[in-house]
């Protein structure tokens, strides 16, 4: 037997290794598993090209037992002689601690570097394998390499170093015995250890098997969907996929299968379902595809992989081009997964975008599930953005259904030049909102923006195929040089009311900003708008949810000089008997204004009085 001293702060290596690197416990499963896994297809790559080799290249699996105190990991793959245990088992020992940490240190502090990003040379440590002692006080591996008659049973503490002997073992592959510290004993339950590998390692084509006694219990299913020829796979296999992955009910609106092939290879599965996920709208707003490596499971919480925009797409990429890492956080950093990730998105669009274009139907039914998350793309992902807006779909003041913004510019008025746009809390409320009135008349079609995360990103969308963006509920907004409809031009004349204006400024004070004829008002009598570089009310909603403490800003009240009660109260200006009648008037046409955009006003005890005391006189008369 050969024994081997573990450098002197190798011990701090394993203590980095099994407290830091890992999330949590029983990812040394999964390491273990996909250890075996490349064995075995070490083996079966050798025996194409080696006869002898390829006698033993048959049965394979990967066998899981345990005992009281013991689990075992047995494959049936390649196996190792001494000098292949020592280089791949002893790997820290030899490295060193200062190489090492060095390694480490740099990943960590410099993301911006080729090196800091190649996070996948911590993998070249053996780190993964000493994984394992995490949950074992001592560890043992009994190998035997195929094609060679001697065995080699080696074993370590992780703490004093390591030993390797001869040994016997009757057929080639490896067999790696965890003696399991107290609190791990957890993981000698069949149940636990099926929950594990259904999670990690379900799609590893080859058999995990747990042996309990002489009964044997397949783990996994032995099958990657996605590694299978599109040809061989029906729809039947694809909806399966879908409900075995959780994605959601019934089956899945589109399906994404493709193999990418070139600088970055990368498998993608993916799915999106008919139905908004439970956890849509979770504040976390966690990705939920995940990621495989060689088909081994690394995790599902991955940002790098896909946004938090495309949450509700379910599925799988998996790569061969991303080394084991000993930590999920660190595959944040990695440029390869980076480069895969974007190709991801790129390819989920593009399929939308067939989809927009081919299927509107379809399309219509995804949007009205998803739209309002896609739309956080265009705020928080500047390089998608315009591809997002050529995919995004409204209400309008003119169209059933949804539309989206090139058919907008397709019906656009002659001499138009901007496209209008009415921020409001629901459709309902847009679709009463008297600022369409003059657009209507006019025949000029408006968008509803009713999500909350439009007003978001409207700021940041200058324009769309040269046509800028323009709210119809700010200040600014002037339509004069479209005609009416025919039988809007016989409208009452408006009337002179300077004189009306300036007294409700001084009724009103600085509840409104100011008070000015409007120019889009046809039918109503009044209505607020925001100053051109003001807030909208959405805007301010939002504001006053996030922040407690934020303070209104007053917005312009404007009125319509045609209309019978604005000449009413015309008449009555200068009339000291009637100043009260045309201030509570005047006030109310301010909380009307208000409540129409969904706010109540400040003193509801005052508008109640007010309303009472109007109501009084119009029975009196």
């Amino acid at each position: 037997m050969s024994s081997y001293n573990f450098e002197a702060d190798t011990g701090k290596i394993l203590d980095i290794v099994i407290h830091s690197l890992y999330s949590n416990k029983e990812i040394f499963l999964r390491e273990l598993v996909s250890n075996a896994s490349d064995a075995i297809d070490k083996l079966r790559y050798l025996a194409v090209s080696d006869k002898a080799l390829s006698e033993l290249a048959h049965d394979f699996a990967i066998t899981i037992s345990a005992d009281k105190k013991t689990l075992t990991i047995a494959d049936n793959g390649i196996g190792m002689d001494e000098g292949e245990l020592t280089q791949s088992l002893g790997t820290i020992a030899r490295s060193g601690t200062k190489s090492f940490l060095e390694a480490l240190g740099n990943a960590k502090k410099d993301d911006k570097t080729e090196k800091g990003n190649d996070v996948s040379l911590i993998g070249q440590f053996g780190v993964g394998f000493y994984s394992a002692f995490m949950v074992a006080d001592k560890v043992e591996v009994l190998t035997r390499k195929a094609g060679e008659a001697q065995a080699y049973l080696w074993s370590s503490d992780g703490r004093n170093g390591y030993s390797i002997e001869g040994a016997e073992k009757a057929e080639h592959g490896t067999i790696i015995s965890l003696h399991l510290k107290k609190d791990a004993h957890e993981f000698l339950e069949q149940m636990r250890l099926s929950h594990i590998i259904k999670t990690y390692a379900d799609h590893i084509s080859y058999p995990v098997n747990f042996l309990d006694g002489e009964t044997i219990s397949q783990l996994n299913s032995g099958s990657a969907l996605w590694t299978r020829p599109k040809s061989e796979i029906t729809q039947e296999d694809y909806d399966a996929f879908f409900s075995d992955m959780g994605a959601g009910y019934g089956t899945p609106l589109l399906t994404l299968h493709n193999v990418s092939e070139g600088a970055v290879s990368f498998t993608n599965l993916l799915c999106i379902p008919q139905m908004r996920p439970y956890d849509l709208f979770d504040p976390a707003r966690k990705p939920k595809v995940k990621l495989y490596i060689n088909r081994v499971f690394i995790t599902d919480d991955c940002d790098a992989l896909i946004p938090a925009w495309l949450r509700f797409v379910r599925g799988i990429v998996d790569t061969a081009d991303i080394d084991l890492n000993v930590s999920r956080e660190l595959l944040q950093h990695n440029k390869t997964l980076d480069r895969i990730g974007k190709a991801v998105v790129r390819r989920i669009l593009t399929e939308l975008k067939k989809m927009h274009d081919k299927k509107p139907e379809d399309y219509d039914a995804l949007w009205s599930q998803f739209g309002v998350v896609l739309k956080e793309g265009m705020y928080e992902d500047a390089d998608n953005r315009e591809k997002l807006l050529a995919i995004t779909r409204f209400h309008s003041s003119t169209q059933d259904g949804l539309t989206g913004l090139n058919d907008y510019l397709s019906r656009m008025k002659d001499g138009q030049d901007v496209i209008y746009y009415l921020s409001a809390d629901s459709l309902t409320q847009a679709e009463m909102s008297p600022h369409l009135e003059g657009f209507k008349a006019r025949g000029i079609e408006v968008l509803y923006f009713t999500d909350p995360v439009d007003e978001f990103w409207m700021p940041l969308v200058p324009e769309f195929e040269g046509k800028s963006f323009a709210s119809i509920t700010k200040g600014g907004v002037d339509i004069d040089q479209f005609e009416k409809a025919e039988d809007d031009k016989d409208a009452p004349e408006a009337a002179d009311i300077d004189k009306l204006i300036d007294a409700m400024k001084e009724m009103l004070g600085s509840s409104v900003a100011d008070i000015r004829i409007s120019k889009t008002l046809t039918d109503s009598p009044a209505c607020l708008v925001a100053d051109e570089g003001g807030m909208d009310i959405q805007m301010q909603r939002l504001m006053k949810a996030h922040d407690p403490n934020f303070q209104d800003q007053p917005r312009i009240l404007e009125v319509n000089p045609a209309h019978d009660l604005i000449k009413n109260l015309n008449q009555l200006v200068g009339d000291d008997a009637q100043s009260e009648v045309v201030s509570d008037a005047a006030h109310m046409m301010f909380e009307q204004s208000l409540i129409l955009e969904g706010k109540l006003p400040s003193d509801m005890a005052a508008f109640s009085q007010r309303m009472t005391r109007l109501m009084t006189r119009g029975l009196k008369l």
